[in-house]
């Protein structure tokens, strides 16, 4: 199989290295990543400035690439320039930090995979959740290397893509795999006002505070252990609205 992978971090991120590892040695893998962090620009692309390629040498031999643009830049640089083949899969991941609920808006992990499902091929966007313990990024590339030979022929809607959250825990003592909803709950509303040396405030997103979010969403899902799997759709259309707003229609 053909794979483009790509993430929000860098091209020398732990998360993207273990999965190239877990997935190179049966599959084409072409890494295409941005060369510094990346995160929370969401689907931006470079309009105002000249995007730079480099090549970067990989441990198996091979050669993948540092995109000086944001997540997205690299999927369509990937391919519309760089890959010599259309791939059969998009992975962007594995983030440090899981994009859940609302939070998927702002991610560019999640950014990324959005622009794989726009040009019509299966993406998934990978996470897993971010606090004191250590995260397995060893164990999570298994299970997306495990994942991609059961899904890969899965005849997903058009224009949909595959949200992946898994917890702050050994893949060995996850829970399960629950197939979710994203949550709707808006977690980025608290802020650290500080003072700086010459008496200016500036403000820090604050600690965010999650509940478990209602039982078949993905921050429920994590707040159990389990692995979250969301089918998030690029179509942004409310179509039952359309029929409501035809009063609006000029006749």
């Amino acid at each position: 199989m053909r794979i483009l992978l790509t993430n929000d971090d860098g091209y020398n991120a732990p998360g993207i290295l273990a999965l190239y590892e877990a997935l190179s040695a049966d599959h084409d893998v072409l890494l295409i990543a941005p060369d510094r962090e990346k995160s929370a620009v969401s689907h931006g692309i470079s309009l105002n400035q000249p995007m730079r390629i480099h090549t970067i040498p990989l441990d198996n031999g091979r050669q993948g690439y540092g995109i000086t643009g944001t997540p997205a830049d690299c999927v369509k640089l990937g391919l519309f320039e760089l890959c010599p083949s259309k791939p059969d899969l998009i992975i962007s991941g594995i983030n440090p930090g899981c994009n859940t609920g609302v939070d998927i808006n702002y991610s560019g992990t999640v950014g990324a995979a959005r622009e794989g499902a726009l040009n019509r091929i299966f993406s998934i966007a990978v996470s897993i959740r971010k606090s004191e313990n250590s995260m397995d990024f060893k164990g999570m590339s298994g299970f997306i290397a495990g994942l991609t030979e059961k899904i890969h022929d899965f005849d997903l809607p058009d224009r949909t893509f595959l949200n992946i959250n898994a917890p702050d825990l050994p893949m060995d003592t996850v829970q399960g795999v629950r197939i979710t909803r994203q949550a709707q709950e808006n977690v980025s509303k608290q802020f650290e006002k500080r003072l700086d040396p010459k008496n200016r405030f500036y403000y820090w997103y604050g600690t965010v505070s999650r509940n478990d979010g209602e039982i078949d969403t993905d921050l429920h899902a994590l707040a159990h252990n389990c692995v979250s799997i969301t089918p998030i759709q690029c179509d942004l259309t409310d179509y039952k609205t359309m029929g409501k707003l035809s009063f609006l229609q000029l006749t």
